[in-house]
């Protein structure tokens, strides 16, 4: 099964002050002998607003890790990832909870991973779960 990544798995990667750096390390290196490895068009644009990151750090990054870009996320994804944005909207604002505000990215990110049939890796697993209950997720 193909394995989406999402941003937040390659960040910790990349900072080696993360406390999750071995771990993601790890675990990438185990989901790219096991299953094919994309990311959605969202993913590579959150990868370039990491500090001294350039399109061809990110494009050669991808490509040694044999990580397949898919630019294109179709009808069905947009609708997927407004539909649970709007359920995460209305569960916010019910439950009042003083937890990080999620943005539009992170739903396009689930509802590529849901619709495609991919498996989602992953920090932010219950976030995904809540909003996606169908899609099958790995966590570090």
């Amino acid at each position: 099964m193909t394995t989406a990544l999402d941003t937040n798995v390659l960040s910790a990667l990349w900072n080696d002050h993360d406390a999750l750096n071995r771990l993601a390390a790890k675990t990438l290196d185990e989901v790219q002998k096991e299953s094919g490895m994309v990311i959605c068009g969202a993913v590579y644009a959150e990868l370039l607003g990491a500090p001294g990151r350039t399109e061809e750090f990110v494009d050669r990054f991808c490509e040694e890790a044999g990580i397949v870009v898919e630019w294109e996320l179709g009808e069905k994804v947009w609708r997927a990832a407004g539909v649970a944005f709007q359920g995460y909207a209305a569960r916010r604002r019910k439950q009042r909870r003083a937890e990080a505000r999620r943005i539009l990215a992170d739903f396009l990110v689930g509802a590529h991973a849901m619709v495609n049939g991919y498996r989602l890796l992953t920090l932010d697993a219950s976030v995904y779960q809540a909003a996606f209950p169908r899609l099958g997720i790995r966590s570090l």
